[in-house]
């Protein structure tokens, strides 16, 4: 008797003796990991806030606040919104956040002159600032408005990079500099002047 359970229990344990150690130590992965999962009242860790409810009829996706990653983006408008002119109004002191170096590169931003403005032109360029607050090189562009002519893009570019050139060396704080040397900017400027025209019709 006990040799029929001894050989019983051995059937049982074969096959994950012999299965490969990867298959033994295999479990299931979390396509959503912990920090990002939506909050409950029975979770005990980090989690994502999310603003679903039952009045919701469709899939709802948790809002995630990320932090600044790599690419620090950011949209400067030609003429800003009423609630937002405080925020393109140039720092008085040395640059000593994001906030700062934002505030300062909207207020720096000088448009086209109207006659040679596209009405509703955007444009996004990159580039990156040396711990000084100097350019580590001229912006790329890396977007435009889609059937802006060659001489759009040109006259655009151009007023970027008189903008930015105007306003360098850019006054960083140590802590400030060392943070951002090297990372790459991504801005985008939306020329938003009711113009009455576009510049491809007066050429």
């Amino acid at each position: 008797m006990l040799q029929r359970v001894a050989v019983l229990l051995i059937a049982a344990a074969a096959p994950a003796l012999l299965a490969p150690a990867g298959a033994r130590n295999y479990h299931h992965i979390n396509p959503i990991p912990f920090s990002h999962g939506p909050c409950s009242v029975f979770d005990h860790s980090p989690c994502t806030p999310s603003f679903c409810s039952v009045f919701h009829h469709g899939p709802c996706i948790p809002d995630i606040y990320y932090p600044y990653g790599e690419n620090l983006q950011l949209t400067i408008q030609t003429v800003p919104a009423k609630q937002d002119e405080a925020k393109y109004q140039r720092p008085d002191h040395d640059l000593d956040t994001i906030g700062d170096l934002f505030a300062e590169l909207r207020s720096c931003w000088s448009p086209p002159a109207a006659d040679q403005a596209r009405e509703g032109m955007q444009m996004s360029v990159r580039f990156s600032f040396k711990r000084s607050g100097e350019l580590i090189g001229p912006p790329r562009m890396t977007f435009a408005t889609s059937g802006a002519s060659a001489d759009d893009r040109s006259t655009y570019l151009k007023a970027i990079n008189d903008s930015l050139n105007a306003c360098l060396p850019l006054r960083f704080s140590d802590g400030l500099g060392g943070a951002l040397a090297g990372r790459p900017l991504m801005v985008r400027f939306v020329d938003n002047r009711e113009l009455g025209h576009t510049s491809s019709e007066n050429k």
